[in-house]
């Protein structure tokens, strides 16, 4: 298994509920399609450098964890249809 990191930007009026239930959502994800979550970090609420889609705010949510292509395809498939995230960035490290 390889290890990724994959950071999501929320929406900026989502409630903390909501934000919360993305967090969730995605933990269950990445858990039951083959995946480990390592290390999950709230960043809250920042500021973009530019604005995405209207909104100059958003939440940041950092996943760190141990995955297959299965796990990666299968959370980039949701975040595509979740109309609540506006961006998402993944970097992959390769096991030695």
């Amino acid at each position: 298994m390889n290890f990724y990191e994959k950071t999501i930007i929320a929406k900026q009026d989502l409630p903390e509920k909501d934000v919360n239930m993305i967090k969730n959502k995605y933990n269950d994800l990445i858990n039951n399609s083959l995946g480990k979550v390592v290390k999950f970090e709230n960043w809250g609420l920042l500021n973009l450098s530019r604005r995405i889609k209207k909104n100059s705010r958003g939440f940041f949510l950092h996943y760190k964890f141990e995955g297959n292509k299965k796990t990666v395809d299968e959370i980039s498939k949701q975040i595509r249809v979740d109309k609540e995230i506006n961006r998402q960035c993944m970097v992959e490290y390769k096991r030695q």
